[in-house]
């Protein structure tokens, strides 16, 4: 089975044709003043990018102030830059316009060695093509995965309550063990909405690994004009009101079923301390920026490692 449509696939594949067309329109009209004025137009159209990234890990270390997390030191945000800026022409420009269709969104495989299923939940501004890593990885080890696409793009995160269940069942319906949901971004957000719908949905997961999850919002939130991006403002009303509800139906040990990476590097989740939870097991990188942070070795390999039949638990973890 795999996904029919994908709204942003399209957005992304006109945002590149149209940055194409201009660097080559540039290219004409500006073609008899020399190469370097062909070159350096061309550059700046087609990776300019990379200066807004450069303006986000500025970003990151004015706004760190006394956030508890580690500091991270200039060569350190410069390595970062350069890793994002490598990694997101691969996902925005490739991966999600291009390949999003290249891997079924539900593989139940052989599964091998009665390993769960892994619930893949992507970020904003993001389709399933971005974990086309991920599933490369869990199709060479026989482990059966369930992928989604989170639209409307720019709606409410409640919105995708409804595809996180549908994705939940098919996982379910894999058979095994309880799956794991692993959500990169505001796909954590999305994922802890669906757990606090109904009480009982904490028991059908067997843990929560989130990666770069903006879980007590990000400042840059306040500057989004969209629904999905308001939503995850530092101390917004929406924050607040899933706070609420998940202390009410969990008083105690509220997300002890949690796994949380996090970085002092992260452009887009900042201060770095906002993607962490109260309780839960919260893993430290350095030097590792927002989506780079997805596919990070280790992130890939110990997150992958919890899924295996005798890995302790993040509630096991906690009560020890």
């Amino acid at each position: 089975m795999t996904s029919s449509s994908s709204r942003l696939a399209r957005l992304q594949q006109v945002l590149l044709l149209m940055a194409l067309a201009l660097a080559l329109g540039w290219a004409l009209v500006f073609g008899d003043r020399g190469a370097a004025w062909v070159l350096g137009g061309a550059t700046l159209i087609l990776f300019g990018y990379a200066l807004v990234l450069a303006l986000e890990f500025v970003l990151v270390a004015w706004l760190h102030q006394n956030d508890p997390a580690p500091r991270a030191s200039a060569i350190q945000l410069l390595t970062a830059w350069w890793q994002e800026a490598r990694v997101a022409p691969l996902v925005f420009a490739w991966r999600q316009p291009f390949r999003w269709r290249s891997l079924p969104d539900t593989d139940a495989g052989a599964n091998a060695g009665g390993l769960p299923v892994l619930v893949l939940v992507h970020g904003f501004v993001c389709n399933r093509g971005f974990w086309l890593p991920w599933m490369e990885q869990l199709r060479a080890r026989g482990q059966a995965y369930v992928s989604v696409n989170l639209e409307p793009v720019f709606g409410s995160i409640d919105d995708y309550v409804p595809l996180i269940e549908a994705a939940v069942i098919r996982a379910e319906q894999a058979g095994g063990q309880p799956p794991v949901l692993v959500c990169h971004s505001m796909g954590g957000l999305a994922a802890r909405a669906w757990l606090a719908v109904q009480p009982s949905n904490e028991m059908r997961v067997s843990r929560v690994i989130t990666i770069g999850t903006p879980h007590h919002g990000t400042w840059l939130g306040q500057f989004s004009h969209v629904p999905n991006g308001r939503q995850m403002r530092i101390a917004g009303e929406w924050l607040s009101r899933l706070q609420q509800r998940e202390r009410d139906q969990r008083p105690q040990q509220t997300y002890a079923r949690f796994v949380c990476w996090y970085s002092s590097a992260d452009n887009i989740v900042l201060p770095a301390s906002t993607a962490t939870l109260e309780g839960a097991d919260n893993r430290f990188l350095p030097a590792t920026p927002h989506v780079a942070m997805a596919f990070h070795p280790t992130v890939m390999a110990e997150s992958l490692a919890m899924c295996s039949p005798a890995a302790i638990s993040p509630a096991e973890r906690t009560a020890s």
